[in-house]
């Protein structure tokens, strides 16, 4: 492996280690190793070479992907000619004008149709070279936008005739839109790497990697994901709920025995000459916590309460008892949606509705929730109770009832308070961390990763 193949593959690993990704320098020698003994011409098995080495869950890989691709793209610039087919045109006199865009969404919307990967990463290609180029940009800026030419092309406005040709092949209604639907979301994503791969070649793919990739889903912040990625953490939520559940299963089982029971010992060793071979315990008394979930679901911290709630429910076997309770300004309770065996979607579309339940003044005010919690649902907590708040304790400069707080915490074996806000932002503007913190065990809590640590904990 030459010098310049070995300071790429120490660049993408860092760019690997910096989107969150844990590559050790065991997986680094294992992936140089492997490498070693591969054709490096062969891209795709360099790619699963990489991945089969340094990825160890499967919500990483679309991360692994993006980058792997910046930093061994597929192709350079517009690529070789030669792979165009009949129909295209190589050196079209103009790039951009009716006439072309016309022609482009024609030979598009076939590609789309017959589902022809390999076409529609040409055609991503071609799109981005002749609609999303950008010349001229001042200092700093991008040639390429891959926002320019999607809105140029619109390729979601083609999904009505994929729809229609899936149809005429015998496709029923609803299983036609969802293949429309993924066929234009994937093509939407080729765009997208097809405009960051020409950044890269720009700026370098460090630049890219620093200030475009994403980071994986499990350790993406809730309060910056889109819709695509929430319908993402959703479908990792009880993959990881199972993975807790294991992992406490074991634990419990490794602390099966109670402490040692001292008589019991003695009197038995006075067989063997008062030498206690054998150890005796006491039983251990079973226990299992009684949760309390009291959520703010108040603007971007409503993904991060629902999130937390669905972890807390799809591991509500190793609770004895859990109560879950919803604010911005008024407590509403939810327990009610989180039925045994209760589809994910639905839980979450019953979540969301109860959010109007949630709110009289329209403005968060933590002060007046924990005033009405006590109020309303004190027999809630008590001396086996572990009570979990989830919030960014951001309260509008309103009274922030800490003395209420103070009693309810008092009430309970154990308190915590998750917050979705790095700690960098805790106790700026209206932020009351500091205040709060000093009553409840505060923790930062930002992503996938770090809920089901806590979760963990807690249990």
């Amino acid at each position: 492996m030459d010098s310049g193949l070995v300071d790429r593959h120490i660049a993408f690993l860092e760019a690997l280690r910096g989107a969150g990704l844990p590559v050790s320098l065991a997986e680094d020698i294992d992936a140089f190793a492997a490498l070693g003994v591969l054709p490096w011409d062969e891209r795709a098995t360099v790619r699963e070479a990489y991945a089969a080495t340094l990825v160890k869950k499967h919500a990483q890989r679309p991360t692994f992907d993006t980058l792997f691709d910046l930093y061994f793209p597929r192709m350079v610039g517009d690529g070789a000619r030669a792979t165009e087919g009949p129909g295209d045109e190589p050196d079209a006199g103009v790039r951009d004008n009716a006439q072309a865009l016309r022609d482009f969404q024609e030979r598009l919307a076939e590609a789309l149709a017959d589902g022809d990967r390999e076409r529609l990463q040409q055609l991503a290609a071609e799109m981005v070279g002749r609609f999303g180029a950008m010349p001229g940009r001042g200092p700093g800026l991008s040639s390429w936008s891959a926002y320019t030419a999607l809105q140029r092309v619109s390729p979601a406005e083609l999904t009505d005739r994929i729809v229609q040709g899936l149809l005429a092949e015998g496709r029923v209604d609803d299983e036609a839109a969802r293949v429309a639907g993924r066929r234009v979301g994937s093509f939407t994503r080729m765009v997208e790497d097809d405009a960051r791969r020409r950044i890269a070649e720009e700026k370098g793919p460090d630049h890219v990697a620093n200030v475009a990739v994403r980071p994986s889903i499990d350790r993406l912040d809730f309060t910056a994901a889109r819709k695509a990625d929430l319908e993402e953490m959703r479908r990792e939520i009880y993959p990881l709920a199972r993975r807790l559940a294991t992992r406490l299963t074991q634990e419990h089982h490794a602390r099966r025995r109670g402490p040692l029971d001292f008589r019991r010992t003695v009197r038995a060793s006075i067989s063997t000459g008062g030498v206690p071979l054998t150890t005796h315990h006491k039983p251990k008394r079973p226990h299992r916590t009684e949760l309390v979930v009291l959520c703010d679901v108040s603007g971007s911290v409503a993904n991060f309460a629902q999130f937390t709630l669905l972890l807390v429910f799809a591991l509500r076997d190793q609770f004895q008892k859990v109560r879950a309770f919803t604010f911005i300004d008024h407590v509403h309770e939810v327990t009610e949606h989180f039925k045994p065996g209760a589809d994910v979607v639905d839980v979450m579309t019953d979540l969301a509705a109860s959010t109007a339940h949630a709110a009289l003044w329209g403005r968060t005010n933590y002060g007046r929730a924990f005033a009405k919690f006590q109020e309303n649902h004190a027999d809630a907590l008590g001396p086996k109770t572990s009570l979990l708040i989830l919030g960014d304790a951001r309260s509008n400069y309103s009274d922030l009832n800490a003395a209420t707080l103070r009693e309810m915490a008092d009430q309970c074996r154990h308190a915590w308070w998750l917050n979705p806000e790095h700690t960098r932002h805790w106790d700026t503007g209206d932020s009351a961390a500091g205040t709060y913190a000093e009553i409840v065990r505060m923790v930062e809590c930002r992503n996938l990763t770090q809920l089901g640590e806590l979760v963990h904990d807690i249990l």
